[in-house]
């Protein structure tokens, strides 16, 4: 019979994405008469119930028809958020990214997979080692806390399988190793005392189940939402499910839509991400909404380079190179960058979930906590810029990133990556607003700043020293609306130089995008022939130039083809000058060199724009680009 009820809600969500109830009642009448089971239907304008042979199940054909007004209220404190702490712990965390005494290649959670362990081997060697006596739910929740997290998601169930909580469909649990605690009840309790939200992470993909293969499913489904109710059920209001690992095959759209519906139906309040289904795009973590089921889509180890406007995401991301816990990896990325990820995602639009990976003793390792101090400290003097705020209006600024606030949207708050160390002065590009006042977030409204207005934009004087180490917030208010025009980059008034930086060109294509970290500020993943980039230049001082590329290309990757070519901004399919280069190796990835491509000649003044754009691509890649620049002969 449970077969039997698995088969009738597939059938109901199959019919419910096509909106037909008479055809459900014909499909549940055709599935009842074949089982030989009594049933009974009830219908309302949310619903269908269905009872067969005793055994209740509801069919939530239109809980997707959710208005608009319900859905934003819905989202409301998650888009408010922007800042979340992703946990992956499990059994994986005690084998620290080895097996059998020699490290496994690959990210640390995935180490059956990568080192070929048989479920049993697997199982048995490593669930009696899970006695994590230094685990403190308390303490974990004080760190989120004092870091400025929102919202908590933990790894109920990753791909291995186990379970973090105490489930009646299998022994594969916290409640058979020796620790046999219920790790999501303690967790709970003690984000619920901070007033931080929850949310569960959970595996579509199993790796130890036996039933978790193409023959026998439909078992291993009813498992999966017996699962679901029990994270659901068993705690309180859970704020989150975050699914993953939907990309096997055996996994379809109508049983993502179906669990979705499931979820609004025994839990109406909480948000579900779009790897519920199968429409997410790789990495790139979008969804076509009209099409796939969930609430926000999920970027990974990525943020947009320009958002996904109209669009509710959230960047997961890891503070070194792997999310389960690696004590080889300390590959870690510095507070400041971490920092300038949360603004990033924040200034398009998007949530931030930062991860980290207790160990198998259940402590969130001391760099993460170092780190997640930092970004706290910042956030408590700076938080007013990153919570509840809008996207800025500026498609880019080099030398940072701007969010509005999300009450008063004629305040405007720039998150100061690059200190103009050499002249003190900032220059916030195509702001006409009229301005009120400006000053550093840090050191109040009392301390105003020195502003002056141009055609160009805001000059502002920020002085010699920082108010933060990390990054600066500068509030500027204007009068009304933000009004902000896109200026093309000026050619220096007394040398004649026309300096174009990476993050000054508009990026086409769906692969090619802008790098930001330790070692690098580029364009980079420029491994496809049809994708370029583009420039707005305005020339004063016209004549003979030199095109040199300021790039890296590690060895070995050397070959490829770039072109240059220059037209007038109205019409950009003319090219009226043009040069050519062979890209040679420069050691690294991140060993950047100047090189000349040649030299071309711009007749006039005016507006012209640059396209920068491979003939061909060798081997995996064009280059990681810093700067092109136009010297005067």
């Amino acid at each position: 019979m449970a077969n039997s009820l698995l088969a009738i809600k597939n059938v109901a969500c199959l019919f419910s994405a096509q909106s037909s109830r008479i055809w459900l009642v014909f499909a549940v009448v055709w599935l009842a008469v074949v089982e030989c089971s009594t049933f009974t239907i009830q219908s309302n304008k949310n619903n269908m119930r269905v009872v067969v042979a005793g055994q209740d199940e509801i069919l939530a054909v239109d809980s997707l028809a959710e208005s608009q007004k319900d859905h934003d209220a819905r989202m409301q404190w998650w888009r408010e958020a922007r800042f979340g702490l992703f946990v992956h712990w499990g059994l994986y965390s005690v084998a620290e990214g080895k097996w059998n005494g020699e490290p496994i290649e690959g990210t640390a959670e995935w180490i059956m997979h990568h080192a070929k362990i048989p479920v049993d081997e697997y199982r048995n060697v490593l669930l009696p080692q899970f006695n994590p006596t230094e685990f403190d739910a308390v303490e974990w929740a004080a760190l989120a806390r004092d870091a400025g997290v929102q919202y908590l998601v933990i790894t109920a169930k990753h791909h291995d399988g186990f379970c973090l909580f105490d489930s009646d469909r299998t022994d594969f649990d916290v409640k058979a190793s020796p620790f046999n605690r219920d790790i999501m009840r303690e967790l709970f309790d003690a984000c619920r005392a901070e007033g931080i939200r929850i949310g569960w992470y959970y595996s579509i993909l199993d790796w130890s189940h036996p039933k978790a293969h193409a023959k026998s499913w439909d078992e291993y489904a009813l498992d999966l939402h017996h699962q679901v109710d029990e994270l659901l059920q068993n705690y309180g209001q859970i704020d989150i499910m975050w699914f993953d690992g939907e990309w096997i095959p055996e996994w379809t759209e109508p049983q993502g839509r179906l669990l979705y519906q499931h979820i609004r139906e025994i839990s109406p309040a909480t948000l579900i991400n779009n790897r519920v289904g199968k429409g997410r795009q790789g990495m790139a973590g979008t969804h076509d909404p009209s099409a796939h089921v969930g609430d926000f889509g999920t970027p990974e180890q990525q943020i947009p380079r320009f958002g996904l406007p109209g669009y509710d995401w959230e960047s997961c991301m890891t503070m070194n190179d792997t999310w389960g816990y690696s004590a080889s990896d300390t590959e870690w990325k510095s507070a400041a960058t971490l920092i300038q990820q949360l603004i990033d995602a924040t200034s398009k639009g998007g949530n931030f979930l930062l991860n980290v990976g207790p160990d198998g003793l259940g402590k969130i390792p001391d760099a993460s906590q170092f780190r997640l101090h930092e970004m706290g400290d910042w956030l408590e003097k700076n938080g007013q810029s990153v919570y509840g705020t809008k996207p800025g209006p500026f498609r880019k600024l080099k030398w940072g990133r701007c969010t509005v606030d999300g009450v008063n949207p004629s305040r405007l708050y720039f998150h100061i990556y690059d200190w103009p160390t050499k002249t003190s002065m900032l220059r916030i590009p195509g702001l006409m607003s009229k301005v009120e006042r400006v000053w550093f977030l840090e050191r109040g409204e009392t301390s105003p700043l020195w502003k002056r207005a141009d055609r160009q934009g805001l000059m502002v004087r920020l002085g010699k020293n920082p108010p933060n180490a990390h990054v600066s917030v500068l509030v500027v208010d204007v009068v009304g609306a933000p009004d902000v025009i896109e200026l093309p980059v000026l050619q220096h008034a007394r040398t004649g130089v026309v300096h174009l930086d990476a993050f000054d060109a508009e990026l086409h294509g769906q692969t090619i995008r802008y790098e930001s970290d330790d070692s690098k500020k580029c364009i980079g993943y420029w491994s496809n022939a049809d994708e370029y980039i583009t420039w707005k230049m305005q020339i004063r001082k016209p004549g003979t130039f030199e095109v040199m590329i300021d790039y890296a290309c590690d060895k070995g990757e050397e070959g490829s083809v770039v072109s240059m070519g220059v037209a007038h901004a109205d019409d950009p399919d003319l090219i009226i000058a043009s040069a050519t280069g062979e890209i040679s190796p420069t050691g690294s990835w991140t060993s950047f060199e100047k090189r000349s491509l040649g030299t071309i000649e711009i007749p006039s003044i005016g507006v012209y724009s640059i396209t920068l754009r491979p003939t061909e691509i060798a081997r995996s890649a064009l280059m990681n680009l810093q700067s092109l620049q136009l010297n005067p002969q």
